[in-house]
């Protein structure tokens, strides 16, 4: 497997840092890190973090559930190797965009169930969690998201190639999509961005609502009028997405481990 890793320049000396386990998004069908390298790049220099990316197999020539056991065997390497590459393993963080935020969703419940490891939080940046999204399945229908960026026909077309052939019901599915969890209890601090006009949006709320419920400590923003990878282009609500998940990411490592009561925050 092949990872990229982006350091603070310089280098802080003689400092045990935080880090950060990327997934990219791209629909779980295309995609690599190297296509986020400013922003990776800069990522690890404004959070004094190193950042590891994850060039995950895709769908559809590797469907559920290889993209997820690549990440899992990523985040079980950083977290062996941390304290060779000055890392504390006490503070990484799973983050990604769009299919990399539901990818790291549900790496943290295979996390959770599998109790090898532990994470200190998971930032989901306009996730991909639910498969029945765009479909008539979908639980519900928003007429307002999904217009602009992507929609509803792609949407299903890469849950279709994620799947493959496999049968939903043996008790896994909510490793294929997070949204079919029926209980997040016990998932890490979390934060999640969306915008309002989003196809996503029904879903990352949702999930936002359930973390709340199970007693994980949630941050959900929405940001009004933006529609998905709205941060992928320059103005104010980009900027202040950006500003958001780097407070959000020094909050999860400054509380790391720590007994707070559970909230949720709606912006």
């Amino acid at each position: 497997m092949r990872l990229c890793i982006y350091r603070p320049r310089p280098m802080p000396e003689a400092k045990v840092l935080p880090a950060i386990l990327y997934l990219h998004g791209g629909g779980f069908v295309l995609g690599c890190p190297e296509m986020n390298d400013d922003y990776l790049a800069a990522l690890a220099e404004e959070s004094q973090a190193v950042v590891v990316a994850v060039d995950y197999r895709l769908a559809p020539e590797h469907p559920f559930p290889a993209p997820l056991q690549d990440c899992y065997t990523a985040l079980a390497w950083l977290l062996r190797q941390g304290p060779t590459l000055g890392l504390d393993p006490k503070k990484v963080v799973i983050t990604g965009h769009s299919a990399g935020g539901g990818l790291a969703a549900s790496l943290a419940l295979l996390v959770r169930e599998r109790r090898e490891y532990s994470v200190a939080g998971l930032v989901m940046i306009y996730p991909m969690l639910d498969h029945r999204t765009g479909s008539p399945a979908a639980p519900t229908e928003n007429p307002t998201t999904g217009t602009l960026n992507w929609g509803r026909r792609a949407n299903q077309i890469c849950w279709r190639c994620l799947q493959g052939s496999y049968t939903l019901g043996d008790g896994e599915d909510f490793l294929f999509s997070a949204a079919l969890a029926p209980d997040l209890q016990g998932l890490p601090h979390s934060f999640i961005v969306v915008g309002a006009l989003d196809l996503f949006l029904e879903e990352d709320v949702d999930f936002a609502l359930k973390l709340s419920r199970a007693g994980v400590v949630t941050e959900l923003h929405v940001y009004p009028g933006v529609p998905h990878m709205f941060d992928q282009y320059p103005g104010r609500v980009a900027e202040q997405c950006r500003n958001d998940v780097a407070v959000a990411l020094q909050q999860i490592w400054a509380q790391c481990f720590s007994s707070c009561c559970p909230s949720i925050e709606v912006l």
